[in-house]
């Protein structure tokens, strides 16, 4: 069950080229499966959903933990309220819509809503 503020996806870059080698690689040492959904982004779902993102544009540097929420708006007011940064305000993706925001540890993180 989705809950407001919970762990609900991780995206990993892949950037440079790596999409293919990278799914080879989880494929062979894990036996994990992908869909793609275009030419730059490939999602898992083992035990945690989550994705490998090439595309140049939008491609972070680290690890994006992606949160969930019940009401987006109110989780960017409640993000801010706490001192945190917002990157990018809220965009639609498919699947829903999402904002990023920078902790005080100076970690990006994400959250989505359908």
């Amino acid at each position: 069950m989705k809950q407001t503020g919970k762990l609900d996806y991780l995206e990993m870059p892949a950037a440079h080229g790596t999409l293919d080698r990278v799914k080879a690689f989880y494929s062979a040492a894990f036996s994990w499966s992908f869909t793609d959904y275009g030419p730059t982004y490939s999602a898992f779902d083992e035990g945690l959903e989550g994705g490998f993102q090439a595309d140049s544009g939008e491609v972070s540097a680290k690890p994006l933990p992606v949160l969930f929420s019940e009401d987006l708006e109110d989780t960017l007011a409640a993000v801010e309220a706490a001192g945190g940064t917002i990157a990018k305000p809220i965009f639609e993706f498919p699947g829903g819509r999402r904002f990023h925001f920078i902790d005080p540890a100076g970690n990006e993180l994400a959250v989505w809503g359908e």
